[in-house]
Formats: structure tokens, C-alpha cells, sequence
């Protein structure tokens, strides 16, 4: 529900801060005194079109705030990327400058079309010449499925499923499309990939073994330069000289037979050495193709790299998805004619639960057109009539149904699609007989009636009053209207007012309490004269809305 309306240099509004409460929240206020800007208000914050004069004079720019409750829509704004703070509350904003506007929910920037997207959730305004939800014919079958949902909630959820296995089947019947030659073409060009991959006999770690021994082949020579070298200088090396030595000076210090000692183990150490050594270069003599077996290798691998694969275990996955693929080809024909089957074995259950769905969509529309037809009557059209188109649609969630509100609201008149006959009082009032019937299963949190009252008075007044607190009894209701009968069902009263102050004018919004809602109640009863018998009578209605209140809620 929406919580809280902040506004700030908006038209004449300098600054206003609105709390609104559960059920109905009426606005009324004298002629002129800024009604339609709390509404306008509301509607710039929630993407509505700014007019070049909206913002207030010698101000930078306007500046509009929602604060709405999440309740139960929680999860579903979560579905839709948007995070309620701790609260459970979601803030929106914009502001509004020349040229330009920014909005944001919960200080995220957003676009007007997300904003919208995510304000459908939470509330819906109706009134003359503001978008609405009559005023799309998409939304006509979400209506009617929500007054018969009770019947075809699991039917339509079967629907549904039904629809997202035909997609499926549909799409995967889609993906033949191949030609026999075409296809013939593919398989021998896997054939000759996977003859050449196989045939190439890789072995994992090959390539790092083959360029380690490929260096060292290249660099053949110079190896054995190095090594030979190293052997001369080892065993030219006069150890022998110095141990024979040492010996002939221990016969006079015995103290020098650490030092023999060590040259002894040097010299064992040299000896092996010098065999190891040895034996190496011995190994270097290899034939002269070798390099060129190597290097020819290597080149195979590197080319098959180069086609199938970074590495041996890309080249393998890369194998192992051709030999898939021929045998997805050689089942082609076969998989694409069970394939096909399953796609019309889909459509055809699909299309026996959109038959049965539609049934009772034509069965429940009769409902539903009857039940609005006698709440049009209790507002004043009496010879209103109302029917639902049908028409076939392409198949989708739900189902193969087009659905168009058709009315008449006056003798003579044919029926035709609703957003073309009707005048923005004739569709609130629509929509006031729709939400009435609709109280129980309707889920919109927070609704919004503009100018409902255009046109009526009298015993019209007082039914539209008594249908506005029934559906106050499920929804959160906020109406601008200048009836006396519909401001006494208020739960909550605002009244909005203009004076001036330092040579300009400015409009006010103030929560009333019980005397000053009646007060306002008589000056809606008789004008600016305002006498104890229209006080009287302003207690009278009030007592009575109050009866009629507690009857509703009770019921």
C-alpha cells in the first residue's frame, strides 16, 4: 500500500507530506484549491508525462516521493530485481527538472519503462484521460481470469505447462532444417576430421616430451662441444699430483691426513663423474633423421592444434563431439520425424486444454458482463450493456483466447470495444463496477479514482460512495472527489486548500480529524453559508456511512 506522498515545489504546492492510511483516503477541497495535483503528482512519480509548467515558479526543479508498503509483493518485486530495505518498504522518486527527469526506486536509477513495470505491482490509478488498466485490451483477459480463477486455476496452470512443452517441442522440431546433401556434405567432412584426428595416434604430455627432446637434438653440437670440454678439463686435472704429495709431506706431519683423506673422496668423486660423463656423450650419437622425425611430429601435432584444439585434451573433446555429431546425422531423418511427432503431440494437448480453458473463459465472461451490467445500473447507466469479444489469438501462456470488453453505456448505441465508446467518467465508473465485483479476487494493492464522480449526484452519489467503501474493505483507496456522500465513507480525510501568502498562492493538504471532516462534510452539503440544519445533516450522513461501513465489513 502506499504509505507516504512527499512533494516538493510542484505547481502551487511549495511542500507537502501526506501520510495515507488503510482503506479509503478521500481528498476533497474547494474548486481550484489544487485536487488534481496530489493525483498529478502521484502519476509524474510513476513515469507520467511532465508538462512544461509542472514545476513550481522561480524553483530548480519538482520534486515527487512514494513510499509504498511491499505486504505481499514482496517476492514478486524480488523476482523483478528490486529489494525492499529493511522496512519492507519501497521508496520512488523523480525529480524533475527542464528537459529532463531522473526517477529512482530505492535510490537505484532507473528508466520510466522499468518504473512503470515495477509500479504496475503496486498501484493503478483511474480517471479521465490518465493510462489505465480498461484502456488495454492485454489486460481485459487477466479481468476475466481473475474472476473466474477460482475454476480454472488448475486448468490454466495445465495450460501453461502444456504451452512451455509444445514451445519446447516446437523449437526442437524447428532445429531440422537441414537437406540430405547438406547433411551428406557434413558427415564426410567429419569423417575425414576424425580419420585425421585418429590416425595422428596423440598421446597426452606427447608434444612437451617431443619440443624438450626437439631442443635438445637442434643443439646437438654444441652439447657435445660443452660436455667433451668438460671431460678434458676433469681428467686433466692433476688430483693425482697433489694426493702423492700430501702423502710425502705426511711423513713429516701427520696432521695433513684430514686433508689427504678429503682428496681421496674427490678424486672417487671425479671418477664417477667422469664416467657419467662419459657415458652421456657416448649417448649423444643418434641417426642423422632423428631431428627430422622430431621436427615432422611436432609439425603434425601443431597442426592439429591449429584446427581441432589448443592442446591434446581440446583435440580429444573436439573427437569426441564429431563422433556425437555423426551419429546425431545418421539418425537425422529418424529423430527429425519423432521430433516432429512430438511437437504435434504437444500442440494437440495444448490445444484440447486452451478448448476446455476457453469454455470456460465464454462461461465465466457471461458471469462476469451480468454482474458488472447490474453495478453500472446502481451508478446511474441503466441501460449500459456489456459483453467479451473472443477471439483466436496465437497460442501462449494463456492459452489461444483474445478477450475485448464490449459496452454500450447508452439506448441505441452498438456495442464496441470499450476504449473506443467510453468517456474517462463512463470508464471510471466502468472500472468502479469492475473492482466491485472483483473485490474478493483482485489483488492490487492500492487503487487510485480520479473525477469518479463526474456527472452524478443523488442516489448515483451514494451508490458510487457505497461500492468505493466496499472495495476500501480489501484494497487500499485514495479518491478525489467533491460528493458529500462518497467524502463521509472516508476512513481517512484529507482536505486541500489554497491561500495566499507573501503575493502568492499556495496549496496546502491537511489530515482531517472527525470535526473537521464533518465541517467539511457541511460545506460540501451546502457551500460557503454553513447553518446548524447542514451541520445537523453532515452528522446524519456521516452516522449513516458509518452504518453502512459496518454492514459492508461485516458481510
Amino acid at each position: 500500500m502506499l504509505l507516504e506522498l512527499n512533494v516538493k515545489d510542484i505547481a502551487l504546492i511549495r511542500k507537502a507530506s501526506v501520510s495515507f492510511g488503510n482503506g479509503l483516503n478521500i481528498l476533497t477541497g474547494e474548486t481550484g484549491a489544487g485536487k488534481s495535483v496530489i493525483i498529478d503528482s502521484v502519476m509524474l512519480a510513476l513515469g507520467g508525462k511532465a508538462k512544461g509548467d509542472i514545476i513550481r515558479s522561480g524553483a530548480e526543479y519538482a520534486y515527487i516521493e512514494l513510499i509504498f508498503d511491499a505486504g505481499d509483493r514482496l517476492e514478486r518485486l524480488k523476482d523483478l530485481g528490486v529489494c525492499p530495505d529493511e522496512n519492507g518498504e519501497v521508496i520512488i522518486s523523480r525529480r524533475i527538472m527542464q528537459g529532463r527527469s531522473v526517477s529512482r526506486i530505492n535510490d537505484e536509477t532507473v528508466t520510466l519503462s522499468r518504473l512503470r513495470e515495477i509500479t504496475g505491482l503496486l498501484i493503478d490509478i483511474y480517471g479521465q484521460n490518465e493510462f489505465h488498466t480498461l484502456m488495454d485490451k492485454k489486460q481485459h483477459l487477466k479481468i476475466l481470469d481473475s474472476y473466474i480463477s477460482d475454476d480454472i486455476g488448475i486448468l490454466k496452470a495445465e495450460t501453461e505447462q502444456a504451452f512451455r512443452e509444445y514451445s519446447r517441442a516446437k523449437k526442437a522440431a524447428g532445429s531440422f532444417t537441414m537437406d540430405e546433401k547438406e547433411r551428406k556434405r557434413e558427415l564426410d567432412m567429419l569423417a575425414y576430421e576424425l580419420e585425421e584426428i585418429d590416425g595422428a595416434d596423440l598421446k597426452e604430455s606427447e608434444e612437451e616430451e617431443l619440443s624438450a627432446y626437439f631442443k635438445k637434438l637442434n643443439n646437438l653440437r654444441n652439447i657435445m662441444e660443452y660436455a667433451g670440454s668438460a671431460n678434458e678439463s676433469i681428467s686433466s686435472f692433476a688430483l693425482e699430483r697433489a694426493i702423492s704429495n700430501i702423502e710425502q709431506a705426511m711423513k713429516y706431519d701427520e696432521g695433513l691426513k684430514t686433508v689427504y683423506d678429503e682428496l681421496l673422496d674427490a678424486q672417487s668423486i671425479l671418477d664417477a663423474v667422469l664416467k657419467d660423463l662419459g657415458g652421456y656423450i657416448s649417448g649423444l650419437e643418434v641417426d642423422d633423421g632423428e631431428l627430422d622425425r622430431v621436427e615432422r611430429r611436432l609439425d603434425q601435432i601443431r597442426g592439429l592444434e591449429a584446427k581441432y584444439g589448443r592442446d591434446y585434451a581440446e583435440i580429444k573433446a573436439y573427437r569426441d563431439g564429431i563422433e556425437k555429431r555423426m551419429e546425431e546425422l545418421s539418425n537425422y531423418e529418424s529423430d527429425m520425424l519423432k521430433a516432429k511427432e512430438n511437437a504435434e503431440n504437444a500442440l494437440k494437448g495444448f490445444s484440447d486444454l486452451s478448448a476446455r480453458l476457453s469454455l470456460h473463459r465464454k462461461e465465466g465472461a457471461k458471469k462476469l458482463c451480468g454482474a458488472v451490467i447490474s453495478e453500472l445500473k446502481e451508478l446511474g447507466f441503466d441501460k449500459a450493456v456489456v459483453d467479451m469479444e473472443f477471439k483466436a489469438a496465437e497460442p501462449s501462456l494463456n492459452g489461444t483466447d483474445e478477450v475485448t470488453f464490449l459496452a454500450a453505456f447508452n439506448p441505441g448505441e452498438a456495442l464496441k470495444p470499450l476504449q473506443e465508446v467510453a468517456s474517462g467518467g463512463e470508464l471510471s465508473r466502468m472500472m468502479l463496477a469492475l473492482k466491485t465485483v472483483l473485490a474478493e479476487t483482485d489483488d492490487m494493492p492500492t487503487l487510485i479514482f480520479d473525477e469518479i464522480d463526474t456527472g452524478i449526484s443523488g442516489r448515483t452519489a451514494q451508490k458510487v460512495a457505497e461500492k468505493m467503501a466496499k472495495i476500501a474493505r480489501k484494497h487500499q483507496v485514495i479518491c478525489v472527489s467533491h460528493l458529500p456522500q462518497i467524502a463521509a465513507m472516508a476512513d481517512t480525510h484529507f482536505v486541500i486548500s489554497k491561500e495566499e501568502k507573501d503575493g502568492r498562492n499556495i496549496t496546502s493538504i491537511d489530515r482531517l480529524d472527525s470535526a473537521g471532516s464533518l465541517r467539511e462534510l457541511a460545506r460540501l452539503l451546502q457551500g460557503a453559508e454553513i447553518t446548524r440544519a447542514v451541520e445537523e445533516n453532515a452528522l446524519e450522513m456521516k452516522k449513516l456511512a458509518d452504518r453502512i461501513k459496518a454492514g459492508i465489513g461485516g458481510s
